[in-house]
């Protein structure tokens, strides 16, 4: 329970900071709505990965949730791990690049890594089901 504890809050802290990212960044450019839709603008990048983590880490951090009080198992917090680690790999893969038009490891890989632990997260829970 305490693997799946710590997965939830650092993906509560990568949504809630890149949030707070975005918030800075808007007041830094005096850009209260909206953002240049430049793939090179900072504000743009932080706008993009906070929306992409708060579309992914809510139900990551339910299916973690919900693993835990099932007790699925060590695939399960393995998955865990996975996903929350795919997450920030994925935020600093839109962040870090100079653009967002060109393809990039860390984001192709935090991609692939929250898709392959989200689904193995969904298996584990139907799996804990049959006791």
């Amino acid at each position: 329970m305490t693997t799946a504890i710590v997965c939830i809050v650092l993906l509560g802290l990568l949504v809630f900071g890149l949030g707070f990212a975005v918030s800075m960044a808007r007041g830094r450019n005096e850009t209260l709505i909206g953002a240049s839709s430049d793939p090179t603008d900072s504000l743009h990048k932080l706008v993009r990965a906070h929306g992409n983590a708060a579309e992914f880490a809510p139900m990551l951090a339910l299916l973690i949730w919900v693993a835990a009080i099932q007790d699925a198992g060590s695939g399960a917090t393995a998955c865990a791990v996975l996903g929350t680690v795919a997450r920030y790999l994925h935020a600093a893969g839109m962040i870090l690049p100079a653009t967002l038009d060109a393809a990039n490891p860390l984001r192709f890989v935090g991609a692939l890594g929250t898709y392959l632990a989200g689904l193995g997260l969904c298996l584990f829970v139907l799996l804990s089901l049959s006791g």
